[in-house]
């Protein structure tokens, strides 16, 4: 259920959603505005907003499962990561109201996603969950350093 979710929100619906505002809405907007507009809805709005919702309700999850830590010690420390994670998903939900709030939530989203998935990459014993994790935060990391660089250069 995991992977599935993963892909879905990091890959099917971005995708999808770039691909139907071009061809049954004709957007003018140019392609990566629509990228960034739509991986910063889903892969970092969606994602982290339930991702946060599982840790804040279901802490042991993320700590044993994706982390590897047991006990119920860590739980409170998974709960707040999960209201940091609240947050930022609810800002990367909210742009769809505000365009110009895509690349403020896209540079918030690359930095915490990018240094989690560079956070994984360092642990020496991830299971398959965190190398799932790790790959799609790094992956969707990179596409949003991407966007924010040609917003740098073509928007700013």
């Amino acid at each position: 259920m995991y992977s599935l979710m993963i892909i879905l929100l990091m890959l099917v619906l971005p995708i999808a959603s770039v691909v139907v505002e071009i061809v049954l809405y004709k957007s003018p907007a140019a392609t990566m505005l629509l990228i960034g507009k739509w991986f910063v809805f889903w892969a970092m709005g969606v994602r982290l907003f339930t991702a946060g919702l599982r840790q804040a309700i279901r802490p042991r999850f993320t700590a044993e499962a994706i982390l590897g830590i047991q006990g119920t010690e860590q739980f409170i420390l998974v709960q707040e990561l999960g209201f940091a994670n609240l947050s930022m998903g609810a800002l990367g939900m909210v742009t769809l109201l505000n365009g110009n709030w895509v690349f403020p939530a896209a540079l918030v989203g690359c930095l915490f996603i990018g240094l989690a998935g560079i956070r994984h990459l360092f642990s020496k014993s991830r299971n398959l969950l965190e190398n799932s994790a790790m790959l799609s935060n790094l992956a969707i990391a990179g596409l949003l350093c991407v966007y924010i660089l040609w917003a740098l250069i073509t928007l700013i």
